[in-house]
């Protein structure tokens, strides 16, 4: 068995949504005072590689508590759109023809390349491609369990694009996993394969940080 990481590192002054606080990491204890080394760290529960619960967006959604684990795991496909540029909506029409197979019940990943450029840059953090409102409804309408990207957000940071992307996602109860890592091995493995984005338990919270991983046997 391999596994192969899919996550993005977390440190202090790690990149990560505009909106949200920077990625603080204090050390408040440490081996020549003490002899422990503790990280404090202060950041949103949406940071790095992390799970959107539908609570995230719908008031009465299902949060992490709500979600079965083995939810989080499963058969994942990808869609390599490796290439596309700034600003590029990944629509029903690009999907279709990038996704062939049956998608039921599984994860489809959207590679996009920007996990390689993740950087506090105008071009990362303001102009990433990102998932249609028509391109997640026809995800839906596959009856995928859950879709990902490799960027913060996977509908960018603008309204209202992002508010209806995610609520035609988490409206269907489809769940996210954002600010993923496509290294290059992962291209060459069989589709579709073992994908597992365990949320850590955080109890009631509408997200969490993950560690995705594809498991090759």
């Amino acid at each position: 068995m391999r596994i192969i990481d899919l996550s993005q590192p977390l440190y202090d002054g790690a990149p990560n949504c505009p909106a949200h606080p920077p990625v603080k990491v204090e050390i408040i204890a440490d081996h020549p005072q003490v002899g422990w080394r503790v990280e404090l760290l202060t950041l949103a529960s949406h940071t790095g590689s992390h799970v959107d619960a539908p609570y995230h967006k719908l008031a009465n959604g299902a949060n992490l508590d709500h979600i079965p684990l083995g939810q989080f795991a499963g058969q994942a496909v990808i869609a390599d759109f490796r290439g596309v540029g700034p600003d590029e909506p990944l629509t029903a029409d690009k999907l279709a023809a990038k996704l062939p197979m049956p998608l039921a019940d599984r994860i489809v990943l959207l590679a996009t390349g920007w996990g390689t450029k993740r950087a506090k840059t105008d071009e990362w953090l303001q102009h990433p491609p990102y998932l249609s409102p028509d391109g997640a409804e026809w995800l839906v309408n596959q009856k995928i369990r859950a879709v990902g990207i490799d960027h913060y957000s996977i509908a960018g940071p603008r309204d209202p694009v992002n508010s209806q992307t995610h609520t035609i996602l988490l409206g269907a109860n489809v769940w996210i996993v954002e600010e993923l890592s496509f290294p290059e091995e992962i291209f060459g493995i069989s589709q579709p394969f073992e994908f597992m984005s365990l949320p850590i338990n955080f109890r009631g919270f509408t997200g969490a940080f993950c560690r995705p991983v594809a498991i090759v046997r």
